[in-house]
């Protein structure tokens, strides 16, 4: 009990205001340019669940809400600052109380009263620990703990809910990646069961702020311009209805009978009866691999086969991407996603200059490209290639881009829009003639070759692109 006519430390979380109406950090409204997509976003201008939303920047230890959330380990006696504050408010009692749980399995949530704490109760959950090859499983634990928070929240008919970044620094979960998590699982249950929750407050620190800003209007947009703008920005794995990751290869669907088809169907071939079993290998019936294999060398497989063929290659390498640690080629700021072109189309950057070709592993190189460009070419692309000051060692040779080009999936080049090699040089300019005329098909008249900035802003607006300094300076010089 605070003594009277003294100032309360809690924070009224009907004081704060809500997503809708919090302004942009810079202070000022931005301008939208982009024309109207032909497609919808999948995450809508929605003001109901706008007005749901709070972001605030503070201990929320100290707010005075319904539940807020506590994030620890297995054993909830993690000492991370998050728990440390939610114990020293919440009096000895509550650690009494957790006594009583007898520790929390990763993805789990389990509730205490609030004891001292101007929140009723307190909701526990443990975030998983991230590793690079265990990210699918890491992704998925994550997403159980905000789900598991949320429908907590709505079984006990909470009006509001005070969330905490549950992934913790000392977890190694990337900030970004479990922000996106966070944003559209707490989204999707707002739109199916939120109808009786009334505020949902994202609580952050000032390391975290800036992450949630950025990535709040791909998910809740404050408007239908807002929306548009974000549009390009969204991630290709938004994962199902629910919010919850995908995962392709787990995807097999099983017909309640699939060898029967309606009376009124014609089709009476195996192939149509097999189809509605599904789509996944698991559930396909496929000839001797050898006889295939043999069948290629000799040059006698049908277009379908060899897709097939080549598909399951991709997915190889793709899954290899995904397994391997290839930090070290990441580091080398070579390839990174900028902003996006005068039609909304994602912007790719490839620095030549930063590929030190003789010094690197060329296959983790490759592994590192379809990693990073797997979800992004399933929308139009557009790559920007910066040749300037490129020397011997960062040439990647004629046999390198072949492979790459018989590697990766058809979605790579038909949603390449444009391919605009900046600064290039005579030399480059005939090998790349050379390469797009007898190496590689429909490549050719994608290729366009911008001798300065000046032209390139024609296509990409200088903030929609993020150019290395030394770039702007030889572009200035020359």
């Amino acid at each position: 009990m605070d003594p009277l006519g003294a100032r309360c430390q809690f924070v009224e979380v009907q004081t704060l205001s809500t997503w809708e109406w919090q302004p942009d950090p810079e202070g000022e409204e931005k301008e939208y340019n982009f024309s109207q997509q032909a497609f919808l976003s999948p995450f809508p201008y929605r003001e109901d669940i706008n007005r749901k939303i709070v972001l605030y920047n503070g201990n929320v230890a100290l707010l005075n809400c319904t539940a807020i959330v506590n994030t620890s380990n297995e054993t909830l006696t993690d000492k991370n600052p998050i728990s440390e504050s939610i114990h020293t408010y919440a009096g000895p009692e509550l650690r009494d109380e957790m006594l009583k749980l007898k520790g929390c399995r990763t993805g789990e949530a389990k509730m205490t009263k609030g004891f001292n704490l101007a929140a009723r109760f307190i909701i526990h959950t443990v975030g998983p620990k991230y590793k690079t090859k265990y990210r699918t499983a890491a992704e998925n634990s994550l997403y159980n703990c905000y789900r598991n928070v949320m429908q907590l929240a709505k079984e006990q008919a909470m009006a509001s809910v005070a969330v905490c970044v549950v992934s913790t620094t000392k977890r190694g979960y990337p900030l970004e990646d479990a922000t996106h998590i966070a944003l559209r699982t707490v989204r999707r249950f707002l739109e199916k069961y939120g109808e009786s929750i009334e505020t949902v407050v994202f609580a952050v620190t000032d390391t975290e702020e800036p992450t949630y800003r950025k990535l709040l209007p791909l998910y809740y947009p404050r408007s239908e311009e807002e929306e548009c703008a974000s549009l390009p920005l969204i991630p290709t794995d938004i994962g199902n209805s629910e919010g919850e990751p995908v995962v392709p290869e787990r995807q097999i669907r099983i017909a309640e009978k699939p060898g029967c088809l309606e009376v009124d169907s014609e089709a009476e071939t195996l192939d149509s009866d097999l189809g509605q079993v599904g789509t996944h290998a698991f559930s396909r019936m496929e000839g001797d691999v050898d006889k295939q294999r043999k069948l290629i060398l000799q040059g006698q497989l049908s277009d379908a086969t060899m897709q097939k063929q080549h598909q399951r290659n991709y997915n190889r390498w793709l899954c290899r991407a995904r397994a391997e640690d290839l930090s070290d080629i990441a580091a080398l700021k070579a390839l990174y996603q900028t902003g996006v072109d005068m039609c909304g189309r994602t912007v790719m950057v490839l620095v030549g200059r930063n590929i030190p070709v003789t010094l690197i592993d060329m296959e983790k190189a490759l592994l590192y490209f379809i990693h990073v460009m797997d979800h992004i070419t399933v929308k139009e692309y557009v790559m920007v290639y910066f040749h300037t000051l490129t020397g011997e060692h960062n040439h990647l040779d004629s046999e390198f881009l072949k492979k790459l080009h018989e590697i990766v999936d058809t979605k790579f080049k038909n949603n390449l829009r444009a391919f605009y090699f900046v600064h290039p040089s005579f030399r480059s300019k005939v090998s790349t003639w050379f390469f797009t005329t007898f190496s590689v098909s429909g490549m050719k008249q994608k290729v366009h070759h911008v001798e300065t900035l000046q032209q390139l802003f024609t296509c990409i607006l200088p903030e929609q692109i993020d150019i290395p300094p030394f770039v702007l300076e030889y572009d200035a010089r020359v």
